[in-house]
């Protein structure tokens, strides 16, 4: 993609022989604390994993953590499987960049946008083939599976705008009133969590139910039987208990 490619170019140092951001040299801003460096590994891991469970193309799509008062942001057009401890990128809650060398994501305003209107621990956005082919034909995913609940309900589509805009971040922010996911028109999804893991987890079961109502309304003949808004609801409370507690 003609838009992957600048931003990889624009990620480079200036003084960089040319490698795609690594090894760049002059790194700004401060040295990550042990926490961050965590974070920074799970962030990558996570990254890593958009692209092996196919949610995302090249480096398309970009994964946030939240410490403290710093985003932990993948950068711009850097392949994940090139990304090392040494690379890590972190704004402050105003996008002034505190940690790397690296250009952060062009999605930027969008991350730090969901930050600053809620407690969001970590972001998750991707280019995942069936939530985006939903996205363009729908104004919300139907309720073809309770697992809606736990994105809190109906999943709604944010209206187009060009990609790293703050109008696009404003749009996100009304699609994901009273929800932890929506879809991008024309374009992907961005889901949030308390932590990196339920973030992940909440893109793929959307992914999943994109492809679960693509999958039924295609039969010839039939019309999916879908849930009532308050089945959701009560399919939401109970997901509030599931699993085990620590």
């Amino acid at each position: 993609m003609a838009e992957q490619r600048r931003e990889q170019v624009d990620a480079r140092d200036p003084r960089d022989p040319g490698d795609g951001g690594q090894g760049a040299v002059g790194r700004r801003g401060r040295r990550a604390t042990p926490e961050e460096a965590r974070a920074w590994e799970a962030l990558v891991t996570a990254a890593r994993r958009t692209v092996t469970d196919g949610l995302v193309v090249g480096t398309s799509g970009n994964v946030s953590v939240r410490v403290g008062d710093t985003v932990l942001v993948t950068p711009s057009g850097v392949p994940y499987d090139r990304l090392g401890p040494e690379d890590v990128t972190g704004v402050d809650l105003t996008g002034r960049q505190v940690l790397g060398a690296l250009v952060p994501t062009s999605e930027l305003p969008m991350h730090l946008a969901v930050y600053g209107s809620c407690d969001a621990g970590a972001v998750v956005h991707t280019h995942a083939v069936h939530a985006t082919a939903v996205s363009v034909l729908v104004p919300e995913l139907p309720l073809v599976h309770y697992m809606a609940g736990a994105l809190g309900g109906p999943v709604r589509v944010a209206p187009y705008a060009t990609y790293g805009t703050q109008e696009l971040a404003e749009h996100v922010l009304r699609a994901l009133d009273g929800r932890t996911g929506c879809l991008l028109q024309n374009h992907g999804t961005l889901t949030y969590g308390a932590t990196l893991d339920q973030a992940y987890d909440r893109t793929a079961q959307l992914e999943w139910m994109c492809r679960l109502w693509l999958t039924a309304s295609s039969v010839p003949g039939r019309t999916p039987t879908l849930l009532t808004e308050e089945q959701a609801a009560q399919a939401a409370d109970r997901l509030r208990g599931y699993g085990q507690r620590r």
